[in-house]
């Protein structure tokens, strides 16, 4: 009885490995239901809340092409969590939903990205139309706020200038009845340029600006790991938060919103989206100092942080695809699941921002965990446990630190790029799949390389 030889003995091994890797997805994608997909749902509600809560879902788009699967959306949830209604205009190409704000009228501000270009309008949220739009020629910006005087405050990154090879990153005014930008603040004129690295396309990635009265700005430069309140008549500096690359205190953060204690201390609530949990700090006797932490046991890169009138902080916990509302201790109150990708939160009735205490008025000072979840998964599959395993096997390690970047970057990459129907576990066993299957072709055509050299040296001599 013939044998096969050891090279088709090997061939055979790496064919049965193959399909043994693609076999968790082929059986996920052959057993997907659409409909037990949890995209919209309600989560743990064991206080209503006060209103709607209207939600922006970034979605996912790349080059220009959106994947229906995981769609931009504006949501709100009503008081118990129920879905009361979506709006998920695509007038132009590959929309993303950003920034969304409740104005005085019963409107929203909404911030929308498409097509290299920003989209800025007014949405009535019983019509779903556009009162008013306005279209800027920069791209991917996070957030657009309103001014007195029909004016619009403008987060401008990756305004990358090819000529100069510099970043024209900055904050700008526009005055929506003169049609004029009235005020500038450019970041290459307050930092070095060798912040984060130096000069690039994306140098800043500011992805927040809130006036906090008297004629103040607060920025978030999410690339400098900073928080930093601008005045508008001298253009300073006059308070900072964070430092570049110092991830003990923020690290890569969101939407950081001002409060002021009854004492009047200068506070901020940040979602600190790097480190997975959001903060607060006091400003006492010239330096911050962290006052509150959640979450760092549960949350994934959240992008949104409000304190509630109630003393509750309503958190967009992103990779999770949730917006929860927990007590100063943690405990999750209220809760709504919505994929993919949510971007901001308000409570409506509260308007924009903040509106609440400081951690301190509520004598509720400490570092916490989040408790009381439905623990759905709403589209997230188990992308995340992947990374844990990651953590956990190498925690206490040298290899600590550099797997748990690689973690991070895996969680909050991965969701974006496999099919709703793969499991995290399905898409490392199809990478694994794909490795094989080139180190395969690789060793074909080096042990066939005098048979390949010399069927081309017979075709050209033909």
């Amino acid at each position: 009885m013939d044998t096969p030889s050891r090279s088709t003995a090997v061939r055979i091994v790496a064919f049965v490995l193959v399909v043994a890797l693609l076999t968790p997805s082929a059986v996920s994608a052959l057993t997907y239901d659409p409909s037990e997909e949890r995209t919209l749902t309600r989560g743990t509600v064991t206080s209503p809340a006060n209103g709607s809560t209207v939600i922006s879902v970034q979605g996912y788009t790349f080059e220009g092409n959106t994947n229906r699967k995981k769609p931009a959306r504006i949501i709100s949830a009503g008081e118990r969590g129920q879905t009361q209604w979506v709006h998920d205009d695509e007038v132009g190409a590959g929309a993303w939903f950003f920034d969304v704000d409740p104005m005085d009228n019963g409107n929203l501000l909404v911030s929308s990205p498409r097509s290299g270009q920003t989209v800025v309008y007014e949405l009535n949220p019983d019509t779903q139309e556009r009162v008013w739009e306005k279209t800027f020629n920069i791209t991917d910006t996070h957030d657009v706020d309103m001014l007195s005087g029909n004016r619009l405050v403008v987060a401008n990154m990756r305004a990358w200038n090819e000529s100069t090879q510099v970043s024209d990153d900055r904050i700008f005014v526009y005055n929506r009845t003169t049609e004029e930008v009235t005020w500038e603040w450019y970041f290459k004129n307050h930092y070095p340029a060798n912040t984060d690295g130096g000069y690039n396309k994306d140098w800043t990635h500011v992805n927040d600006v809130d006036p906090i009265g008297d004629g103040k700005l607060l920025l978030s430069p999410r690339n400098f790991d900073q928080a930093v309140v601008v005045d508008m008549e001298t253009k300073n500096i006059t308070r900072r938060l964070g430092s570049d690359n110092n991830y003990s205190v923020m690290n890569e953060q969101h939407n950081p919103d001002w409060i002021l204690s009854e004492n009047g201390t200068p506070t901020v609530l940040v979602a600190d989206s790097g480190n997975n949990r959001v903060v607060e700090y006091a400003y006492e006797n010239g330096e911050w100092v962290r006052t509150w932490t959640v979450g760092s046991n549960t949350l994934n890169w959240p992008r949104d942080a409000d304190r509630l009138p109630n003393g509750n902080t309503l958190i967009v916990d992103t990779l999770n695809h949730r917006v929860i509302e927990v007590t100063p201790t943690g405990e999750v109150v209220w809760e709504y699941y919505a994929t993919w990708g949510p971007y901001d939160a308000e409570r409506v009735a509260h308007g924009d921002e903040s509106s609440g205490p400081t951690i301190r008025d509520m004598n509720a000072s400490g570092t916490y965990a989040i408790t009381g979840s439905a623990n759905l998964t709403a589209g997230a599959g188990d992308g995340t446990e992947f990374a844990a395993q990651m953590r956990a096997t190498f925690s206490g390690t040298a290899l600590e630190e550099p797997t748990n970047e690689f973690a991070t970057r895996w969680s909050h990459v991965t969701p974006w790029l496999r099919p709703v129907w793969m499991s995290g576990w399905d898409f490392v066993w199809a990478i694994a799949a794909a490795v094989v299957v080139v180190l395969w072709g690789a060793t074909e055509l080096v042990l066939g390389r005098h048979r390949i050299v010399g069927a081309a040296r017979s075709v050209r001599g033909r």
